[in-house]
């Protein structure tokens, strides 16, 4: 596998805009939000890349049965296709590596992490006309078929087993202790996943304290989403303090202990304090 390696300061900045623009839209374009993240990350993804990318969706959209019925017969026909035909899914070395996050990396690795492998599932059904959305279950995600509350839940990470209940309550059971909520179960929106996407990725990074590049430009996508915790910026603020960026780094800190300054003071001083360790730092 090549390594990947950013784009440059100029295709970087236009790709922002367009991930801004699209995330503020009245529909926002999921698979191209995921391109977009893609290329920031990849910069070997050009334009043709990315129309490739969103051609083989619809490729293999066009493969699957003409409305093969109600939603089981949806999720069965996805795992048949891309589970088992061409051989979508996951395995524990997915969580390793950057590329399973990637989404035109996992359509030619066949390989990601589990909400990747269900935007590939999503795209696909889609365009085929399926209704089908996005489950975000706590530590796993998968994808649902019809409505909710009538649904077919599907688990691309393992090929597109269609799961019974007792399924689906053992892997919340297994993430979390806790048992199946039916709040659980709602449809998550394409800037929900997306911002998952996100976290995913800087949680990659922040295990490889080597790679703040890769948290970096995570961190600042997820400020672009219409709606993001405000704590992302004191996030920023410390990655540019541990990139070296001191002086900008010791403004974003002061501008965040303002912020907050009116919910609380001690958190804001222990703030200034980092900012005032910055600054030191350039002396």
């Amino acid at each position: 596998m090549r390594p990947l390696y950013p784009p440059t300061p100029e295709r970087s900045a236009e790709l922002r805009r367009r991930f801004a623009e699209e995330a503020r839209s009245e529909r926002p374009d999921l698979s191209a939000l995921c391109l977009l993240v893609g290329a920031e990350a990849d910069g070997a993804l050009d334009e043709a890349g990315m129309d490739a990318a969103q051609m083989e969706l619809d490729e293999l959209a066009g493969r699957l049965p003409y409305r093969p019925g109600g939603p089981h017969a949806w999720a069965v026909a996805l795992r048949e296709l891309l589970g088992e035909r061409c051989g979508f899914r996951g395995c524990a070395a997915d969580y390793e590596r950057l590329e399973s996050s990637l989404l035109h990396q996992v359509l030619l690795r066949r390989r990601g992490l589990p909400i990747l492998l269900s935007v590939v599932w999503m795209e696909v059904a889609r365009r085929a006309g399926a209704p089908v959305y996005g489950v975000a279950l706590p530590g796993h995600f998968v994808v649902g078929f019809g409505p909710p509350g009538d649904q077919v839940l599907a688990d691309p990470f393992d090929g597109g087993r269609v799961l019974t209940g007792s399924d689906a309550e053992l892997l919340v059971a297994g993430a979390t202790g806790a048992p199946l909520e039916p709040s659980m179960l709602t449809p998550a929106d394409p800037l929900e996943v997306v911002q998952r996407i996100l976290n995913n990725v800087r949680a990659w990074a922040a295990a490889r304290p080597e790679r703040t590049d890769v948290a970096l430009w995570a961190v600042e996508l997820a400020l672009l989403l219409p709606a993001h915790p405000a704590r992302l910026r004191l996030e920023r603020a410390q990655l540019l303090v541990r990139r070296g960026d001191f002086v900008r780094g010791a403004v974003e800190l002061e501008e965040y202990a303002e912020l907050i300054e009116v919910v609380d003071e001690g958190a804001a001083e222990r703030v200034r304090a980092e900012a005032r360790a910055a600054r030191a730092l350039l002396n």
